[in-house]
């Protein structure tokens, strides 16, 4: 009886911790609707004060691990909500650790389909790990307004 307790108590524990960790990461979903959020609020605010609220991490477009990018058709980073030391910087030449210019072709897809999703490989500040990345990306105007998922 004693083992069936423990037995049972340990599959809850970890079921529960499984549970608890996919409540941290944010979805697709999430993705989407942050994204077309900080493209309604850029819209209706200004871009200024759009790009100075995407990049504060305590405001509305950072939430777990997800939050938002806005880069310029040139590469350059706009707003980041997960690091402003990023902010005015040129990364189109970035690479990630398997040598994929997602910089680069980001601004090529923005370019040219607009709206999109990006598949590569970057650091979760929430884990500190480099992780497989999805990024959905709209374009609006001369920016692409980006979220992403870790996988």
């Amino acid at each position: 009886m004693k083992r069936s307790f423990i037995f049972a108590s340990l599959i809850c524990a970890v079921a529960y911790s499984h549970l608890a960790q996919a409540q941290t990461k944010a979805t697709a979903d999430e993705a989407v609707a942050m994204v077309k959020k900080g493209v309604a609020f850029i819209k209706a605010n200004g871009k200024d004060k759009g790009l100075a609220e995407i990049s504060n991490k305590k405001g509305q477009f950072n939430d777990r691990d997800l939050y938002l990018v806005v880069y310029g058709l040139n590469g350059v980073v706009h707003a980041h909500g997960a690091n402003e030391k990023m902010i005015g910087k040129n990364l189109i030449d970035l690479k990630d650790i398997d040598g994929k210019a997602f910089v680069r072709e980001r601004v090529e897809l923005a370019k040219t389909k607009g709206t999109f999703w990006q598949d590569y490989k970057f650091t979760n500040p929430v884990s500190r790990k480099i992780e497989p990345k999805r990024m959905y990306c709209e374009k609006l105007d001369d920016v692409a307004v980006c979220g992403g998922i870790y996988k």
